[in-house]
């Protein structure tokens, strides 16, 4: 009734790549199922563990030990089981990336951490003239009206962006549009260091990263129908 026949019939032809089903992109990806997009790939290395209860659309003490793209393709199967869900469980970087069917899709979604795995996406849609968008930092942020959709040169006070935007000019990149936070980053009340780096680890909660994926899906979605009604 909103979109028309013609948008959902140009969703149900589309292919979206989700990179990353942690807390903005297990959002990211339900919201395209949920909307009509006819076939998904789902790319994450992780398993569902008791820490992502907090934040993360496919976290329950049934998926707990469970590989994230096999708790996507089930909760998907659930809702849309017209959807074609195509897992790949790999942790992507800059030296794999190129190896994911980026040709094959009709739109590119980041949400992974790894600045030098965004970048190598950002430069393969870039280069192929896909469209892509990407996830800033949600980590320490408590206001979800504070999220905005920009184009990583006129994005303001989010560290991740500030690192992506000198590296990504670096890289040629011409534009590439993210979702974003201008919310100064809150000290965490009780800090963590992961184990393997001793960096310390980005408190989050329930809300911010899963408005994020929302407000990236509904990007995605009307990117894709842009002139399907005439």
């Amino acid at each position: 009734m909103l979109i028309g026949k013609a948008a959902l019939d140009k969703l149900k032809s589309s292919t979206v790549m989700v990179v990353g089903l942690g807390g903005v992109g297990s959002y990211a990806v339900e919201a395209l199922a949920r909307s009509g997009v006819g076939r998904l790939i789902a790319v994450d290395s992780d398993k569902v563990s008791v820490s992502n209860l907090n934040r993360q659309l496919i976290a329950d003490t049934s998926t707990v030990g469970m590989p994230k793209t096999e708790a996507v393709r089930k909760r998907v199967s659930l809702i849309a089981p017209e959807c074609k869900v195509e897992t790949i469980e790999t942790f992507v970087t800059k030296d794999n990336a190129k190896e994911l069917p980026i040709s094959e899709c009709d739109y590119i979604v980041d949400a992974i951490d790894t600045v030098s795995a965004k970048l190598a996406l950002a430069k393969l849609s870039h280069d192929l003239s896909l469209p892509m968008i990407s996830s800033m930092g949600t980590g320490n942020k408590l206001e979800p009206t504070m999220l905005k959709v920009a184009d990583i040169y006129k994005t303001s006070v989010c560290p991740l962006a500030r690192v992506m935007r000198r590296e990504a000019k670096a890289l040629g990149i011409k534009k590439l549009k993210v979702v974003y936070s201008e919310e100064e980053p809150k000290r965490a009340n009780e800090a963590l260091a992961d184990p393997e780096s001793g960096k310390p680890i980005p408190a989050s909660i329930a809300f911010v990263p899963g408005a994020a994926g929302l407000i990236i899906a509904s990007e995605v979605i009307k990117d894709i129908i842009k002139g399907a009604n005439g």
